[in-house]
């Protein structure tokens, strides 16, 4: 499912993660599916039921080996935290495509807290190469939601598929509260021949307020 899979870039760019407090919070993921009404009859959208996440999706992506990072300190920012041994979790999703977007919202509920990796100073900005990848990951502006910690990332990736030149772009931004995660993804949708439109990231930081409304409420 291209949603679950979705939750591994997710985690890979974002640290995916909980605030790791022992604060009892109270959520109900299914309700993010409310946010289905902010968009108009231009997008084309649709629901991704409750379903349990596979812990491997969850884990650390591996990258091609012998990648270098700039600063070299910072791999850790591309690379993600390990999950803790045995986690298990619910997710349910809301994908909306239209006007050369696409959006994936996302609530997911883990069985214990993760850890939390917040990029230093020194790593707002980590470019990395190797081999046929080349690829850039930074910090950008994210909404402050009272109650949670959030983290917005925007990635940039550049490979080469069979003779020919490939890119990607996708920015997330999460909210972390208790067990709960709130995770939003945009990426421009490519067309052949065309270049590629600018992802709207109003739309997504307030994708990512209305989602934690919606879920908490």
């Amino acid at each position: 499912m291209r949603t679950a899979a979705a939750i591994g870039s997710v985690c890979l760019l974002a640290a995916c993660s909980s605030n790791g407090s022992s604060e009892t919070v109270s959520a109900d993921i299914t309700k993010i599916s409310q946010v289905k009404s902010s968009f108009g009859p231009q997008y084309k959208v649709k629901d991704v039921p409750k379903t349990a996440i596979d812990p491997k999706v969850l884990s650390t992506h591996k990258l091609p080996p012998g990648l270098t990072f700039d600063p070299p300190d910072c791999s850790s920012f591309v690379v993600g935290d390990d999950m803790p041994a045995g986690l298990q979790g619910n997710m349910v999703a809301v994908e909306a495509e239209g006007n050369g977007n696409r959006y994936i919202a996302m609530a997911v509920q883990t069985s214990a807290p993760v850890p939390f990796s917040e990029p230093g100073r020194n790593c707002q900005k980590v470019a990395f190469q190797g081999g046929r990848v080349r690829g850039l990951i930074e910090v950008v502006e994210t909404p402050q939601i009272d109650g949670t910690r959030t983290l917005g990332v925007h990635r940039v990736i550049q490979t080469v598929v069979q003779g020919k030149p490939r890119s990607g772009e996708l920015y997330n931004y999460t909210a972390h509260f208790g067990d709960y995660q709130v995770i939003v993804t945009a990426n421009p949708v490519l067309v052949a021949g065309q270049p590629s439109p600018p992802v709207d990231t109003k739309r997504a930081r307030d994708l990512l307020v209305k989602s934690v409304a919606a879920t908490k409420g």
